[in-house]
């Protein structure tokens, strides 16, 4: 049985799809704080994409070395069938076990 994504797996995941070519750590970190709203640490998230490669769920390639990066390339990510499969689960999981909650969560002030 394939293990389950936690939480930030999931947002690495979700940042990568969304990015497309452009899915590099820092440009993964940005779009996780700026669609959550949750800071995170960039050290986390080269961590977490490297983990999620080990597991086939993504793939990197190196681009260009850059003047602006002292010549050291940025390393793009996309997912793997793997990877697209496992947050396919994921999101069909959440979307199961959510079904009608929404209403069944009491109304806060303040609160979203």
């Amino acid at each position: 049985m394939t293990r389950a994504l936690g939480e930030f797996e999931m947002l690495l995941l979700f940042a990568v799809l969304r990015l497309g070519d452009d899915g590099y750590g820092a440009a993964v970190a940005a779009e996780i704080e700026s669609r959550t709203g949750r800071e995170v640490a960039h050290g986390a998230v080269y961590t977490g994409l490297d983990r999620l490669e080990a597991r086939g769920l993504l793939a990197s390639t190196l681009g260009t070395p850059t003047a602006g990066r002292g010549g050291r390339p940025r390393r793009y990510y996309r997912l793997e069938a793997a990877g697209e499969a496992s947050l396919a689960r994921s999101i069909d999981a959440i979307d199961r076990i959510a079904d009608g909650m929404r209403d069944a969560l009491p109304q806060r002030d303040g609160g979203s």
